[in-house]
């Protein structure tokens, strides 16, 4: 099991109740059988691309955090894939929060290289 997270970019002019149909099939498949959970869903809602795609310049925006098996992650996708109002989707591994990740270590600086 690892935790991902997938950023959603439907049709903007689907319904917000369409669109949560939708989420809850894909993510039954990522939940089924026991194998994973949602996490947190956050919808960004509508908002204007950075570049048309499919002659469309507005999309409704979806943020997910899944935790699953990752052999689920193929069958999910090729679900993704054919869904012609979806227009873009992103799947990552969530490492954690950028806040939380180890600070950088300073690197001691010799006598030599203050010099020069």
């Amino acid at each position: 099991m690892r935790d991902y997270e997938i950023v959603y970019i439907f049709d903007s002019a689907l319904e917000e109740a369409r669109v949560n149909e939708k989420l809850e099939r894909y993510h039954a498949l990522l939940s089924g059988e026991g194998r994973g959970s949602v996490t947190a869903v956050d919808h960004w809602g509508r908002r204007k691309l950075a570049y048309e795609i499919a002659k469309k310049d507005n999309g409704y925006y979806v943020v997910a955090h899944v935790n699953t098996a990752t052999e689920l992650l193929p069958e999910f996708e090729r679900v993704l894939k054919l869904d012609e109002e979806l227009l873009r989707y992103l799947v990552v591994v969530n490492e954690g929060d950028l806040s939380t990740t180890p600070a950088a270590v300073p690197v001691p600086t010799t006598d030599d290289e203050e010099e020069e």
